[in-house]
């Protein structure tokens, strides 16, 4: 399973790149904005900026919601660099977008998707990544890891080449059942990434360790 960061803050994309586990990133206008980066200008140089920390995939959603708007934005954000996967939501024109971009070998990530049915259309028009919002379904009493499981056995009965990167992910059992059930990637905060390490049990057997090493070199 890959793992991305879903974030637009330059210190945490760094501290998931040390830590050695980090395959990409996710980032959207919200995010942007969170971070304070406003401005066309500044929102592409930030995109650079990402690029250059990561070594992997680098989602850049665009704006417009028209098709030929799409096609320009997303024309520009893959210019910036060959990282660079251009974000297009789940619309009718997003889907022509979609395979415009496919068409040219240009990476895509499709986004909000929140039935399988989506997911397939994504799919058939050569999506790179298809992005299930799994805990805003959660949010809304649906089951979000349902959801990829059913992506899953259709991608797998057809061999679709799209990849599943459950997105809106919360909490680190999230990470665990997503890679159950087959996800190819997740997207999510640092927290819960950092929430995989963590386990009593190995606090307390180190613990253990260090005191009985101490007690054997006083």
């Amino acid at each position: 399973m890959k793992f991305f960061i879903d974030t637009a803050n330059l210190e945490q994309i760094k501290e998931a790149q040390a830590l050695g586990v980090l395959d990409g990133v996710t980032t959207n206008p919200s995010l942007m904005a969170k971070e304070g980066i406003t401005g066309k200008d500044n929102i592409l140089k930030h995109y650079v900026n990402i690029c250059n920390i990561v070594d992997g995939d680098v989602s850049a959603e665009v704006i417009a919601t028209d098709y030929e708007g799409m096609v320009r934005e997303g024309e520009e954000l893959a210019e910036l660099h060959d990282q660079i996967v251009v974000k297009l939501p789940m619309t009718k024109d997003g889907i022509k977008a979609c395979k415009y971009f496919s068409d040219k070998g240009i990476k895509t990530n499709v986004t909000l998707v929140f039935s399988a049915g989506q997911a397939l259309l994504a799919a058939k028009a050569g999506a790179t990544y298809v992005s299930p919002f799994i805990g805003r379904l959660d949010d809304v009493s649906t089951d979000g890891l349902n959801l990829i499981d059913e992506i899953r056995m259709i991608y797998d009965n057809y061999a679709f080449e799209t990849q599943i990167l459950a997105a809106s992910v919360r909490n680190t059992m999230h990470i665990v059942n997503c890679a159950k059930i087959g996800a190819d990637v997740m997207t999510g905060p640092l927290s819960s990434i950092l929430g995989l390490l963590k386990h009593p049990l190995t606090d307390i057997g180190l613990e253990q360790f260090l005191a009985d090493y101490a007690k054997g070199n006083q």
